[in-house]
């Protein structure tokens, strides 16, 4: 499989556009920045710049934020400001040109989708999944298996078991009854992953050329999904197209002046608690500053913030070994992690979230 995924990221990064140049810009005034949003070109290669020291940000500690992100197997690391470039960083044999994977952090993109989807009238979050994958979809019996809806697949509680020996397989064997739809939250991938299914079934198009006429290419990123049969739909990508992401959920999905998800309701909904069981959990996005949090492959509910160093509006993407997408909308900052494990394993929250937030405390102001 390591050789395929290999394979599959040669030939992304030969046929892919990926290469993004700076462009540098006057300082602004120290402490204020701007208020207005700057979008880089969809086409072309060009994105502003600012510098730290223009933001009145403590530009001494940039390199032991460095020190700390080398040393924790990062390899690529970005900040946007107002959607300006304020740090940007490779590590190792990384470039602007690599592709990574987002690994669980490209739930919030499906999150992000299935809102478009229906916004086109392709679907209702409300239906029961069934509608869009057929009956037996699961191993659950009809009755149990038609109160799964899509928003339950958005919510994570459709009541499937987390327990099972592989919790990726999207075979009906492997989607076994635990509780009923809506009554318990878990991380269960399987279920979020056949979101693809239904988007597709809803839209009469692969995901992938989905997403690429509704997100991808409107916004000028890069990437593709890769699908392993009855497995994960993973995405991969530049970190910039990450921070083109970014930037898009900070404008409440709009880029610029361009409309990508009209329904401004659902956005909302996709970035505020979704349920009544984890507080910390939209429409496949992570919250911060809520009273309680779940995290993955656990039922224990724990008090406090997802990531008490950092700013409590802030709502993120999260994957397995440590990829992260920040957005902090009142400062307007976006901020993106690439890489390897900081130490451990993670499905999604994990150490390193609160010790890279407590770093970049000492230099954002």
């Amino acid at each position: 499989m390591r050789k395929i995924l290999s394979g599959f990221i040669i030939l992304l990064t030969v046929t892919l556009v990926s290469s993004c140049k700076k462009n540098g810009e006057s300082p602004s005034t120290p402490g204020t920045g701007t208020d207005t949003l700057y979008f880089p070109p969809v086409a072309g290669t060009d994105w502003q710049t600012t510098t730290p020291a223009s933001l009145g940000w403590n530009e001494s500690e940039l390199n032991n934020l460095y020190s700390y992100l080398d040393s924790e197997n990062t390899k690529a690391f970005i900040i946007l400001k107002n959607g300006k470039i304020v740090v940007e960083k490779y590590f190792g044999t990384f470039t602007t040109d690599s592709l990574w994977y987002w690994a669980s952090a490209g739930k919030t993109l499906t999150g992000f989708l299935t809102g478009i989807a229906q916004e086109d009238g392709l679907l209702n979050i409300n239906d029961v999944t069934s509608k869009y994958l057929g009956t037996g979809w699961t191993s659950e019996t009809p009755d149990k298996e038609n109160l799964i809806t899509i928003k339950n697949q958005l919510t994570m509680t459709t009541g499937l078991d987390d327990g099972v020996s592989d919790v990726d397989c999207t075979l009906p064997g492997c989607l076994v009854y635990k509780a009923d739809a809506g009554t318990r939250w878990a991380y269960h991938t399987a279920a979020y992953t056949l979101l693809s299914n239904v988007i597709a079934n809803a839209s009469g198009e692969s995901y992938n050329t989905y997403f690429q006429q509704k997100i991808r290419n409107p916004i000028g990123m890069n990437g593709l999904w890769i699908q392993t049969p009855n497995s994960n739909n993973v995405y991969y990508s530049n970190a910039r197209s990450m921070a083109r992401f970014g930037l898009l959920m900070l404008n409440k999905g709009k880029w610029d002046q361009t409309p990508i998800l009209r329904d401004t309701n659902y956005f909302n909904s996709q970035v505020n608690t979704s349920q009544n069981i984890n507080n910390s959990y939209g429409y496949l996005t992570w919250l911060n500053g809520k009273s309680s949090f779940m995290v993955p492959s656990s039922q224990i509910v724990f008090s406090g913030h997802l990531i008490p160093n950092a700013p409590a509006e802030l709502y993120a993407a999260l994957g397995k070994n440590d990829q992260k997408m920040y957005v902090v909308p009142s400062q307007k900052l976006v901020v993106i992690r690439m890489g390897n494990s900081a130490g451990g394993f993670s499905l999604a929250l994990s150490g390193f979230d609160n010790a890279l937030w407590g770093k970049l405390n000492t230099i954002i102001k």
